[in-house]
């Protein structure tokens, strides 16, 4: 069909809103690998006759964070990984579970999108609900999962906010991608965290919106016309000349690889670009919101 949508786990519509719903199949496997990895530390810890406190003073930890990770409760950073391996002396085993924990730590939505963005020459997205994912400040982001309701737990809402930040070494790709982003207007001004992180979250905008490959455009409330009012978007561009398309809604995510489809949400994407400001008027119309906020 050309067009594939899956219903978003707890963090694939968070790619750009931070509010998705629901536990899909690939954050049961995330969850899977692991309790897989946590048996595993809870058998080596006992053969090596230590209790969970015994091990966290150890390796400089609590004995709570043991417990989590054996409970596959809490991802294990890749310093806790190493030094269990050492005061264990599991020769290895422990520290080579780093790159099983490290794929998944973030959903595999996230991780799906973030390698069709790592294989793109070019990026465009439209955001007419909250900051995109990709310029979003941890402040921010942080924020906005901490708004969803039901509730996410705090390890949820790290291992999220962890998942959105790491998409956006994608500025400082080599070589340099072009990336186009077209907010509307009620994304700056709508307050999510409080004034002090808006600003700050304003701040980002005008400090990103200054690098040479990325054009920030603002799209004002008061335009008449507004391509973009079903709701956001992003196209990429790929390498062998293939237009992808991705599209969010509550809790659906929709990658779009038909020819044809994707053509046209690139063209909607062209229009929503043409009606809003330019990027050195949106540089001085976020300046002004920065000032009111």
């Amino acid at each position: 069909m050309g067009v594939s949508g899956t219903r978003t786990d707890q963090a694939a519509a968070a790619d750009s809103t931070g509010q998705a719903v629901g536990l899909s199949e690939e954050e049961d496997e995330s969850a899977a690998v692991l309790r897989a990895v946590g048996h595993v530390v809870k058998a080596c810890r006992e053969r090596a006759g230590l209790t969970q406190a015994e091990l966290g003073a150890a390796i400089g930890y609590g004995a709570e964070l043991v417990s989590s990770v054996e409970r596959g409760r809490r991802a294990p950073q890749p310093e806790f990984l190493e030094a269990t391996d050492r005061a264990l002396d599991t020769g290895g085993t422990l520290a080579a579970l780093k790159k099983d924990v490290a794929e998944a730590r973030y959903p595999k939505k996230v991780r799906d999108l973030a390698k069709l963005e790592a294989e793109a020459v070019e990026l465009g997205a439209y955001a007419n609900a909250v900051i995109h994912g990709l310029l979003q400040t941890e402040e921010y982001a942080r924020a906005l999962y901490g708004n969803r309701r039901p509730a996410y737990t705090e390890d949820e809402i790290d291992r999220f906010v962890a998942a959105r930040l790491s998409r956006q070494s994608i500025f400082d790709r080599k070589p340099l991608l072009t990336i186009s982003l077209v907010h509307d207007e009620l994304t700056l001004r709508r307050p999510i965290g409080g004034t002090m992180v808006m600003r700050r979250q304003l701040e980002r905008l005008l400090e990103v919106g200054r690098l040479r490959h990325v054009d920030i455009q603002v799209m004002p409330t008061a335009r008449e016309e507004h391509a973009g009012l079903a709701g956001g978007f992003q196209v990429l561009k790929m390498g062998d000349g293939a237009t992808v398309g991705q599209i969010e809604a509550q809790a659906y995510s929709r990658v779009i690889t038909d020819p044809k489809s994707a053509r046209l949400l690139d063209s909607q994407y062209g229009i929503i670009r043409s009606q809003a400001l330019t990027p050195r008027e949106s540089q001085s119309f976020i300046e002004k919101v920065l000032g009111e906020t």
